[in-house]
Parts: C-alpha cells; structure tokens; sequence
C-alpha cells in the first residue's frame, strides 16, 4: 500500500505488480456469467503488515482471495505473492501461503491433533515432524487440553483456531484470512485478534477481510474499501476517516423543536451542511479545540436548551456510509 488515501484501483492496471510487496495484484478482473465480481482490482500489501479489506456481502472480497490463493483463475490482470506469479507459479505458491476461510476446514471426526498431523503430512513432512509441529500449534492456540479430543466437541472458537493453526502448519510467510471471526461470540473474536496481531508482530504478513469495521480499526495497518467489485478507497484507519471531515459536534436538545434554532446559532461553526433528526444536531467543525465551550455559549445565547453535547471522530461505519452510500452490512448487488 502506498499509504494515501486516493483509490487506485483502476489507475495502474496494466503494470506490473510490484516485487517489494508480499501481495501485489494489477487489474484484476473476474466475472460470472453477467456478474461483474472484480474490475480491475489493484493491490499492495507490504511485507509484516495486515491490510484489511473492508467490505459487505458480495462486494468481491472472497472472489479476489480465492485468486490471490490459485483456487480461482482472474479473467485479466496479474498478482506476485510472496515472490511468486498468478499465473504461472501456483504450484509452487500454495506451499508458501496459508489460508482460513469463513468457516473451519477441519474433519470433526479426527482429534485436533490429528487434523494438524494430517495437513503436516499432506506437505510432505515425516509423521513425526507432522506430529511435532501439531502440538507447537496445539500449545500456540491454546488447544493442548483438547488436542485428544474429535473436532466435533469442539465450541466454535475452538474450531476457528483449529483451523487457523492449521493454516499455519507449513509456517507460511503470506496468510490470507476470509472473515475468520463470522459467527464467533465476543469472547471468541477477541482471543483471534490476539493470535493473529502475535502472528504478524513475528513476519507473517496477513490479508484480512472483513466485515466488521471495529475489527479492521484495530488490526489493519492500511485498509482497502472495496464495493461492488472495485476497490474505492485505500489508507490507514486514521487517513480514511478524516476524508469524512474530521470531529463532529453532537448535541442533544431538550427540545426537538429547538431543532431549527439550534442550526441557526451553530452555523457558524459548521465546516459542511448540519443535520438533525428527533432532536439530535450533528455539525462537523473545522477546529477542535474550544469547540464544546463555543457551542455551548452560542446555544446558550440563543436560548436553546442542551441535554448532552459531545465532540465525535468519525468511525469507520462513517466512512463506509459516506464513500458508498449504504451501510457496511447490506447486501452489494451487482
């Protein structure tokens, strides 16, 4: 990633990606029938780091992993990940790459290490060294306990760890995770963003998709928007949200109707158009310091009664809402 904040999904999409990156992609594209999934798709991800890709349902995240992971072929375009061309080297690739997808690949019937030992021996490790790296992973997870016990009793954080460690049997320097925390309690979910922020803080480079904004907030160094197939925004949390304004000024009325009155006396503040709904006034305003005082003193003036008043960074569900038009959780159509 380039770490600006200016798309560019489309500007570069006949060059090469780029050697530096562990996960580069150039103009991308893959339909189905008349469905446009990607066009063309640029992409940086540098080596140690995680970009999140942030998008809802159908907007192409899991379409541009299955290419970026050799299980799908790209109508156009070219990637390197991990040193490594798609197309052309996926044979070798998928040695050098680990994936966990939306929901545990695993055999419910064989134990947890088990499962381990088996994807070890499918890489061609020995059975003792298969067996010797399943219960490194097994201790990492905090799976040692259950290491004896089919898969089927597991809960379902159990599962999705099983299955990230076993993403991680060949140790593989590029790991590719397809909304690992769908359908996990909160508990669950947080013990994940551990393992995977101990991964990356040792080399492995990761690329998250999600749709959960909170979780790219706090594990993504940069973050790529995608929606409907292209990819509309890229930078870090913080870049991305100042593209919506900057803070907004939140103030609860004691009286909706005071609504119009309330716009009136802050207008002067306002560094774009105010809006208000069932007595809630929000502003965005250029300077945050003194802010809150001003505000204060000018609805006072006015004689408009305030019940709360805050100052608010603007969220990813902000930024999301205000780059594509609709919420991060509804369905993208074609």
């Amino acid at each position: 990633m380039d770490g600006g904040t200016n798309s560019s999904a489309v500007s570069v999409a006949h060059a090469a990606p780029n050697p530096e990156a562990a996960i580069s992609a150039r103009g991308i594209s893959r339909s189905f029938g008349e469905v446009r999934a990607l066009a063309n798709v640029d992409l940086d991800v540098a080596r140690g780091t995680v970009l999140g890709l942030l998008g809802p349902n159908g907007a192409g995240k899991t379409t541009l992993v299955r290419i970026l992971t050799t299980l799908l072929r790209p109508d156009s375009g070219t990637a390197q990940v991990a040193g490594l061309r798609i197309p052309g080297q996926e044979a070798k690739l998928r040695e050098r790459i680990g994936l966990a997808g939306q929901f545990a690949a695993v055999d419910e019937n064989l134990t947890g290490l088990e499962n381990l030992t088996m994807v070890g021996r499918l890489y061609g490790s020995s059975r003792g060294a298969a067996s010797a790296r399943g219960r490194e992973l097994l201790e990492q997870f905090g799976l040692v306990d259950a290491a004896r016990r089919p898969v089927k009793t597991y809960s379902g954080g159990m599962r999705r760890r099983l299955d990230l460690a076993a993403a991680l049997v060949a140790k593989p320097p590029v790991l590719f995770l397809d909304e690992p925390t769908t359908g996990l309690d909160p508990r669950s979910r947080l013990d994940l963003w551990d393992v995977i922020e101990t991964l990356v803080s040792e080399g492995t480079t990761v690329l998250l998709t999600t749709q959960y904004l909170d979780e790219a907030d706090r594990l993504a160094d940069q973050i790529a928007v995608i929606d409907r197939g292209q990819v509309i925004a890229e930078g870090t949390s913080d870049e991305l949200k100042d593209r919506v304004g900057g803070e907004r000024l939140e103030v609860h009325l004691e009286d909706p109707a005071q609504a119009e009155a309330a716009v009136r006396a802050l207008a002067p503040m306002c560094s774009d158009e105010p809006t208000c709904s069932d007595g809630l006034v929000r502003i965005g305003v250029a300077h945050r310091t003194g802010a809150i005082i001003e505000a204060v003193r000018r609805l006072d003036e006015a004689d408009v009664g305030v019940d709360d008043i805050a100052l608010r960074r603007p969220t990813l569900d902000d930024v999301f809402l205000a780059l594509t038009g609709h919420a991060a959780e509804a369905e993208a159509q074609p």
